[in-house]
């Protein structure tokens, strides 16, 4: 199997065709759960398709754990070829997405997000690292406001990036709206373009994936997809 063949037959590609062909350069997403259910596989497995298509990713995280987002790329790209054992070249893949993806991990506590922006705006334009998605994560939603949202999205329409967040949701209290946003999203979610939920409690063998808002719909329709809480990849149902 050639490179080409493992993109196109990528579950991310009913992912896409779930959104409307899926996230648009000036875009925000969001992927929603309870913490530990799969949000940071999910965005990796966005991040890795974006690579496997020569295209540059920048990697945020707000953990303090750094130096588990490179293991999460390694772990996912071995389960993800492991299902293509012929594929062709692959050191010589993994070597190109490593020079595709650059980390970077700031603390909430001791910076703003129009600092972060400035950050990521010297990368795209002073390192010359021309990113087309940048993935966020770890980010607490409860700790920002509507003003720093929209300075995001200001930044991803003028450097022509889509962006997408994880979301953590609380396990206690109440957790989503009627129309199934995350109540901590609810001052800024008509600032957000699309909006996917992980629901762990849904079926026993694998956690499913629903849309809450694609663009201006506000929704909530079952993706024909789920998260294999094993391997953590996405199976198409």
């Amino acid at each position: 199997m050639i490179k080409s063949e493992l993109v196109q037959r990528s579950p991310i590609r009913i992912f896409e065709q779930s959104i409307n062909g899926g996230l648009k350069a000036g875009e925000i997403g969001v992927i929603a759960s309870p913490n530990g259910v799969g949000k940071t596989s999910v965005l990796v497995q966005i991040a890795l398709d974006k690579l496997l298509q020569e295209k540059k990713v920048i990697h945020v995280s707000f953990t303090q754990h750094i130096h588990y987002v490179p293991v999460w790329y390694e772990d996912i790209f071995n389960e993800i070829t492991s299902k293509a054992p012929s594929l062709e070249n692959a050191a010589e893949i993994k070597n190109e997405i490593i020079k595709n993806r650059v980390t970077m991990n700031f603390n909430q506590d001791g910076v703003t997000v129009n600092q972060i922006v400035r950050s990521l705006r010297a990368m795209i334009i002073d390192g010359g690292f021309k990113a087309d998605s940048i993935i966020i994560d770890g980010f607490d939603f409860s700790r920002t406001d509507r003003e720093s949202i929209a300075s995001v999205k200001t930044f991803a329409v003028e450097m022509g990036v889509c962006i997408w967040y994880s979301c953590s949701v609380k396990e206690d209290g109440k957790q989503y709206d009627k129309g199934n946003i995350p109540v901590i999203l609810s001052g800024f979610a008509d600032l957000l373009d699309v909006v996917i939920i992980l629901e762990p409690k849904s079926e026993p063998a694998h956690v499913k994936l629903s849309i809450s808002k694609d663009r201006d719909s506000v929704l909530s329709r079952p993706m024909a997809m789920k998260l294999d809480p094993k391997t953590l990849l996405i199976l198409g149902v």
